[in-house]
């Protein structure tokens, strides 16, 4: 029998759900029986350390680092992530090599049903720079608290009375299947590959490669790319309150961004289209956003 194709994942609850949307889908797109494709679970440093903000213990590597170590040993033959969680600047044996269809991208509010409808000093529990600046943009009175863990940790925090609301990505939710938690906020822009899940190989490693591709979903590659395009030139890391979303209308892409500061007592908005090259058209956003950028705003970003 031939060995298995192996993905490597976190060990979440929704990680391995979204590894075996991908195992289900590439079952199907090689005809593969069933145990043709293995899933290993790996505990990363992420999951492990949930009483500290994620900037202040290693940021977004702290979800790959592990993945990467057992991709680059052959401990596994791909490795799946939550796109809005894998750093911008990528190890160059490792490629990211197929992405899934994007789901909805938007943030669901949880303990009211608007932003506008909580109370006043609300304490609202999160760990994102960027959904934390977006709050208090819009209502400076709420009191933001940090809130880490998983789905159903951040629900049960919530439960118990630590906080008043939180914000959780309508896309998690769904794949758990719990999409009648919350209520989507549609006028908040999203972190950028927010709702992408994506599939990393060995970068020589030509039949993983191949393997992946099968599945690709190119429409949610074309956006997730130009979204990591921009956040390359803005020099961005998870300490930066930054928002984007590109999109496809007739072949067409759009990309709106946000940057925000950290109170948010400012922030500067954007958007382009590309003419067909997205990831000149997300690199002249990025700067644009920064030479048009408020001081309190711009020195959170590194910059070309």
């Amino acid at each position: 029998m031939t060995a298995p194709f192996r993905i490597g994942t976190r060990g979440s609850p929704l990680a391995l759900v979204q590894a075996n949307m991908v195992r289900v889908r590439l079952i199907a797109a090689h005809g593969w029986a069933d145990e043709h494709v293995e899933i290993v679970p790996i505990k990363t440093t992420g999951d492990r350390v949930q009483d500290r903000a994620l900037a202040e213990i290693g940021g977004k590597a702290l979800w790959t680092k592990e993945l990467d170590r057992a991709l680059l040993d052959r401990d596994i033959d791909c490795a799946v992530h939550s796109m809005k969680d894998v750093e911008t600047i990528r190890p160059t044996r490792i490629r990211i090599a197929a992405m899934l269809p994007r789901a909805d991208v938007r943030d669901k509010l949880i303990g009211a049903k608007t932003i506008a409808a909580l109370a006043k000093g609300a304490r609202v529990g999160t760990s994102s720079p960027r959904r934390a600046a977006q709050l208090l943009n819009l209502r400076p009175d709420l009191k933001i608290l940090l809130f880490r863990g998983n789905v159903a940790t951040r629900l049960a925090k919530l439960e118990a009375g630590e906080a008043d609301a939180t914000l959780l990505a309508a896309a998690g939710l769904d794949r758990l299947g719990q999409s009648d938690i919350g209520h989507a906020i549609d006028d908040l822009l999203p972190a950028p590959a927010q709702g992408a899940v994506g599939i990393e190989v060995r970068a020589d490693d030509k039949d993983a490669c191949r393997i992946v591709d099968a599945i690709d979903h190119k429409p949610t590659w074309r956006c997730v790319m130009a979204e990591r395009a921009l956040l390359a030139v803005l020099g961005a890391d998870c300490h930066s309150p930054v928002a984007a979303l590109a999109q496809i209308e007739d072949d067409q892409l759009t990309i709106r961004a946000e940057l925000l500061a950290e109170d948010g007592s400012d922030h500067i908005t954007g958007d382009i289209i590309s003419d067909g090259d997205d990831d000149a058209a997300a690199e002249a956003l990025a700067r644009d956003l920064l030479k048009r950028a408020p001081h309190a705003v711009a020195k959170l970003f590194a910059g070309p």
